[in-house]
């Protein structure tokens, strides 16, 4: 059952924000889809946007987009990167941190999603768990202390579905080499995700930093997610559902927005939709299943994901 919703029956919305100059939100996978629409909100609050995407001609048309409606001195770039691959990630972080002085917000948006038959990454990682979980880790911790110095947030896009599929982390077959399925490669990436930021709460806590990290997912919206990835069929069906049941990717931006600039958003929680099984409506805190939330299993992911990525977090 959802929780009650501290921001009126219609739930939060970007009516909350209030001016945003002098702030700097870095999103990944911002050139289309929830990351796009969370870069024009922003943008219409006056901050400076940074986009961390994988296709160039695709990032420079959103920039054309986002300045034909707020302007050319609108305050946006991007910096190339391609969670697929840990090498772009570590190029890219240094990139970034040349280019940005401060982070108020590092938005973990970017994901692949129901990739129809196994793929693997450069560095060996299945790759929705690559791109979706190990990318991000890295990423995370190379910007973690500037974020931290900038007394920032760290806001981790999950998905309902790390509740579903087989509700663990296959440590013993991470890649699913003995039986792929793109449902279940998948929820185990979007479950991999929250469980390293419930734990990443824990040690900031544990450290005394004041680095926020907050958790939310966009419910089902209109994006081209599974376009690129999925089967004929799921494309096919998705096309058909998302018409009757999603909303548009602008309310499926809300949570992510929500997350990066709301006070007072409680830890272990989860953000996003509230109607509809958590589909689409009010956005506000969603219940959450307690897999997300065992200790053992992430100290062990955490463990395994430092070891994958060459990365060693100073928390």
């Amino acid at each position: 059952m959802a929780k009650p919703n501290r921001f009126s029956a219609t739930g939060w919305s970007p009516q909350y924000i209030g001016s945003l100059e002098g702030k700097t939100y870095v999103i990944t996978g911002a050139n289309s889809g929830t990351g796009f629409e969370a870069a024009r909100i922003f943008l219409s609050k006056g901050a400076k946007v940074v986009m961390m995407n994988r296709n160039p001609a695709k990032s420079i048309a959103a920039i054309a987009l986002l300045k034909q409606e707020f302007g050319n001195a609108a305050d946006v770039l991007f910096v190339q990167m391609d969670l697929a691959e840990l090498s772009s990630v570590r190029q890219a972080a240094v990139d970034l941190l040349e280019t940005v002085t401060h982070i108020d917000a590092l938005i973990c948006n970017g994901a692949i999603a129901q990739v129809a038959k196994q793929c693997i990454t450069v560095d060996g990682f299945e790759s929705q768990l690559g791109v979706n979980h190990f990318g991000h880790f890295l990423l995370c911790g190379l910007l973690y202390e500037r974020i931290d110095a900038s007394r920032g947030r760290i806001v981790v896009v999950g998905s309902n579905a790390y509740k579903m599929g087989r509700k663990t982390i296959q440590f013993d077959d991470l890649n699913f080499d003995q039986k792929y399925t793109a449902w279940d490669s998948y929820a185990q990436s979007k479950l991999a995700q929250m469980m390293f930021a419930y734990e990443l709460q824990r040690r900031i806590q544990t450290a005394g930093k004041l680095v926020q990290v907050l958790v939310c997912h966009p419910g089902a919206s209109r994006t081209n997610l599974l376009m690129d990835t999925a089967s004929t069929f799921n494309k096919i069906l998705w096309s058909i559902l998302s018409r009757l049941i999603a909303q548009s990717a602008e309310k499926g931006a809300w949570p992510e927005v929500m997350c990066a600039t709301q006070q007072g958003l409680q830890p272990e929680a989860l953000y996003g939709p509230t109607k509809r099984a958590q589909t689409v409506g009010a956005v506000g805190e969603c219940p959450l299943d307690g897999i997300a939330l065992d200790r053992e299993m992430a100290i062990k992911l955490w463990a395994l994901s430092e070891q994958k990525t060459s990365l060693t977090w100073p928390l």
